[in-house]
């Protein structure tokens, strides 16, 4: 089976769980996300193990994330009082206090590991979420934010592959071209039309600027990635979505886009 034939059905089956959980409500869309946090916390803390001297204690700061998380998402879902947020400084702290009785010499290293990740990775799942909760037919933001993300990135492979030659950044990732970034860019605009003649919320300017937002930010998630797997001389993160590698390979534009699409409703909810 070609590459392309692994992707797409690995694509399709993945692209129905996240979405399929979206739609249904906002309880099983946080479950869904709790269990990509698991498995990308758990993929992440693994690219270390083989490096004694800066391997990360790969439970405790796998556990620690979560919890991160679910405090958060407990508190948006109204499940848990909002006095526990009070809590995640603590949190914080106990894993600081945790590398004191590791024999390690490289303490602060070792720790920016363990809370890089709460804010790279986790972070924008609580955004998310927090997306889906306070707007109206939130769920169609976020399917929409993924549909311009994922045609974005679609797009920037067929054209790239097709008629790229010039090296968007050749020292992170040689196989991206501007030709293919180019392409995927032009794409998302018509991309951002058909999302809002089937959307039940937000403007047509809403979409077009989202679009000119989203379609960078995902090209600069997908180049941080790579730089961050260049620096561990990996190709992937792990091998559980063949044809995509890992949850770390396949959340990189979408993490890195989150924040600034969060942003951006906020900005036109407090305008419009």
């Amino acid at each position: 089976m070609s590459e392309l034939a692994i992707r797409s059905i690995t694509g399709f089956f993945f692209g129905t769980f996240l979405l399929g959980s979206i739609l249904l409500d906002e309880k099983m869309q946080a479950l869904a996300f709790l269990l990509f946090i698991i498995l990308g916390l758990w993929e992440y803390f693994g690219l270390f193990k083989s490096n004694e001297k800066y391997a990360p204690p790969r439970y405790l700061s796998t556990i620690t994330g979560v919890g991160f998380y679910l405090i958060i998402a407990l508190v948006q879902l109204d499940l848990l009082d909002a006095f526990f947020l009070k809590l995640i400084p603590s949190l914080c702290f106990f894993v600081l206090l945790s590398e004191l009785f590791r024999k390690n010499n490289q303490p602060i290293i070792v720790l920016s590991l363990v809370l890089f990740p709460w804010i790279y990775f986790i972070l924008p799942f609580n955004l998310m979420l927090e997306i889906a909760i306070q707007n109206k037919l939130g769920y169609v933001l976020l399917i929409g934010m993924f549909s311009l993300i994922w045609i974005n990135d679609s797009m920037a492979y067929f054209i790239g592959k097709a008629y790229g030659k010039k090296p968007l950044f050749l020292r992170v990732s040689p196989n991206k071209t501007w030709e293919g970034t180019i392409g995927g860019f032009l794409f998302s605009f018509p991309a951002a039309v058909l999302v809002y003649l089937f959307s039940d919320t937000m403007s047509l300017s809403f979409w077009l600027i989202a679009a000119l937002i989203i379609s960078p930010c995902a090209v600069l998630g997908d180049l941080l990635e790579s730089l961050f797997k260049r620096s561990l001389k990996i190709k992937d993160t792990g091998n559980i979505l063949p044809g995509h590698g890992g949850i770390l390979d396949r959340f990189d534009a979408v993490v890195f886009t989150v924040p600034f699409f969060y942003l951006w409703i906020e900005i036109y909810n407090y305008l419009f």
